[in-house]
């Protein structure tokens, strides 16, 4: 086990929290930007104009279909693992961004087919269906367009939560993944028929460089970052370690591993080549601090992929893309620290616990359930001075993520540590169990900036 003992600094660094700050609020202002960028384009090329009927729902279907555009290519970018705007964010928040993103990029999708067929109809509601057939396959581009939508339904409608507690996560990231085929193929209806797209030089320039940016972000970060940093360090499996009867711990190897730039805390989808479904990727944290040489990944049986992974053989090759995740040191900005897990999900803190600096006393781990890394948290604690507290047995009544007491959760964890709300606080565990962590801290004045969390939820 490798520890970093030197003494913290006096003064906790936070310039990469200071500098991710800015980088959100560039990110926020952008997104706005181009919304409004996409209103004053269609306002300059006639915008509501109502000369006649049809007028008003066509303007109005033209509108929606033009944000609908925008967001669908903004969800793309928020996905597409662009670094800064990854360290700045985190995985965790930009995926319910890109969620958000989603489901209203579809609404309004809807209501452009909805609205521009009225229009078409001149307001004839009962001639909607036949319009809107004659508009598919008469117009250019739009049986591609319809096929597109049809992918973004397929993936829409697998998203809604009580669709994806049905599916497997190998085959949610699958059907996934027909969104960029949506995207795609929405192309070339706005080329041959969207008139705002090509109404004037400045629309032209934007949208073609709105295209161009969500295409080069996803082959650049998503294609081209992966495939140079797999060839470059070439990893291989050596060992499979059982951790309990359903956790294994998988030491991988490689070339050059100091120049993978990877922190204590991040995670890497993970490719093992093992055979048929090597393709499907798995999100799996670091369970230790990289020290240039390897690297350790823990992992509990919760699916396919997963349940596969004890059997891996000693040189397998391994794919990877990353690293992500913010849950790191760049977002500290006290000394003092606590990490809170639960489960499987104490394995980014077990490598927090290791890689981040801290003084004896500094820091505290509070652990629920089963007692995963026990030895190993033995050693940091007389090596690092780390506190631990193993907090095994069911949960104390609905709602609490603690175990039977006769306090509430707020009194028990100031009890524990009386200074939570001075300590930037690390917590990762099962969606509903962290939601009830975060109310818990919340209660016990932690402000929102200090509290770094990631779940499981996908």
């Amino acid at each position: 086990m490798t520890a970093l003992l030197d003494a913290p600094r006096d003064a906790i660094d936070v310039r990469a929290a200071r500098t991710d700050a800015t980088a959100r609020t560039a990110a926020a202002v952008l997104v706005g930007a181009s919304l409004l960028v996409v209103t004053g384009l269609w306002a300059a090329g006639g915008g509501p104009a109502l000369s006649g009927w049809a007028d008003g729902p066509t303007s109005l279907g033209r509108l929606t279909g033009l944000l609908a555009s925008d967001l669908l290519l903004v969800q793309v970018l928020l996905m597409a693992r662009i670094p800064v705007v990854e360290r700045a964010v985190g995985q965790d928040r930009l995926a319910r961004m890109h969620r958000l993103a989603g489901f209203t990029s579809f609404t309004l999708m809807l209501a452009h087919i909805g609205l521009i067929s009225w229009g078409y109809a001149a307001g004839d509601l009962a001639q909607v269906p036949g319009t809107l057939w004659d508009l598919t396959v008469t117009y250019p581009g739009m049986l591609l367009a319809a096929a597109g939508t049809a992918c973004l339904v397929m993936v829409v409608v697998t998203s809604v939560r009580a669709a994806r507690r049905r599916l497997r996560y190998e085959s949610w990231h699958l059907l996934h993944l027909y969104a960029y085929l949506g995207v795609g193929l929405a192309l070339p209806h706005q080329l041959w028929t969207g008139q705002e797209f090509l109404s004037s030089t400045a629309a032209t320039v934007y949208w073609w460089t709105l295209w161009a940016a969500a295409a080069g972000a996803i082959l650049v970060f998503r294609v081209g970052t992966p495939v140079a940093r797999t060839l470059r360090h070439d990893l291989r499996v050596t060992s499979v370690v059982r951790e309990d009867h359903d956790v294994v711990s998988v030491y991988v190897t490689g070339r050059r591993l100091d120049r993978l730039p990877v922190l204590a805390g991040q995670f890497l989808t993970w490719r093992f080549l093992t055979g048929p479904g090597w393709t499907r990727a798995h999100p799996y944290s670091l369970s230790a601090a990289p020290d240039g040489r390897s690297l350790r990944i823990t992992v509990k049986a919760l699916g396919d992929g997963s349940a596969q992974v004890a059997a891996l053989r000693r040189g397998t090759r391994v794919v990877v893309e990353g690293p992500y995740g913010r849950l790191t040191e760049r977002p500290r900005t006290r000394r003092r620290l606590a990490f809170v897990g639960a489960g499987v999900g104490v394995t980014p803190l077990r490598a927090l616990a290791e890689g981040l600096p801290y003084a004896p006393g500094d820091a505290v781990l509070i652990q629920r359930g089963t007692a995963l890394f026990a030895r190993e948290f033995d050693v940091l604690a007389h090596e690092r001075g780390l506190r631990v507290l193993h907090l095994p047995g069911p949960r104390r009544a609905p709602g609490s993520w603690l175990c039977s007491g006769p306090v509430d959760d707020r009194t028990a964890l100031l009890g524990w540590v009386p200074d939570i709300a001075e300590r930037d606080v690390y917590v990762c565990g099962p969606e509903e169990w962290t939601a009830s962590v975060r109310r818990t801290l919340a209660a016990a004045g932690l402000p929102a900036a200090q509290l770094h969390v990631e779940t499981f939820a996908w």
